[in-house]
């Protein structure tokens, strides 16, 4: 059973048909959507502020989720994959956003639907990403538009998390 704890009275919640990882952690103001997936060694730490998860986002192995003391809280929307030992941090992450292997999302940055920021990319505070847009490098820029065959994957990736997710259900 994943590692759930209350810090100051809050505890999380999540929907319908979520599935945690046995070593996943959740602490504090988490609250997820529906259909979402929390992988190995994954953690949601709402200890210091809150944090918000829409439907189909899948939070993969090693990944952080945090906040600021007081200042920013995390808002993650639906169908949003946040792969491989991502770290977001006090930012939003809009609708039908990937966020890839490595990557850092800082502060009050802002990822808008459809965009995608590229494994070990750096998004600094503050940084407003534009829809539709893959982001790449140190710091992250614009390199493209997201093609109509990057959209596709962007929500089959999403969706295909909740079917990986029952393959461990029985064990």
């Amino acid at each position: 059973m994943a590692l759930i704890k209350k810090v100051n009275d809050k505890s999380p919640q999540w929907g319908k048909e979520c599935w945690l990882a046995d070593n996943a952690t959740l602490t504090g103001d988490v609250v997820m959507g529906d259909y979402c997936t929390v992988w190995f060694n994954a953690v949601v730490r709402g200890d210091v502020h809150y944090i918000k998860i829409g439907d189909h986002t899948n939070i993969q192995d090693g990944a952080v989720i945090h906040c600021s003391y007081q200042k920013s809280p995390v808002n993650i929307g639906s169908e949003v994959s946040i792969a491989h030992n991502a770290i977001v941090h006090g930012c939003t992450i809009k609708d039908r956003v990937m966020i890839g292997m490595g990557a850092i999302v800082m502060d009050d940055a802002v990822v808008n639907e459809g965009a995608v920021i590229a494994a070990g990319a750096v998004v600094l505070a503050g940084t407003i990403v534009e829809s539709n847009s893959i982001y790449a490098g140190i710091p992250a820029k614009r390199v493209k538009e997201t093609g109509k065959e990057m959209k596709e994957a962007i929500t089959r990736i999403a969706s295909n998390y909740p079917k990986y997710a029952s393959w461990y259900k029985d064990e």
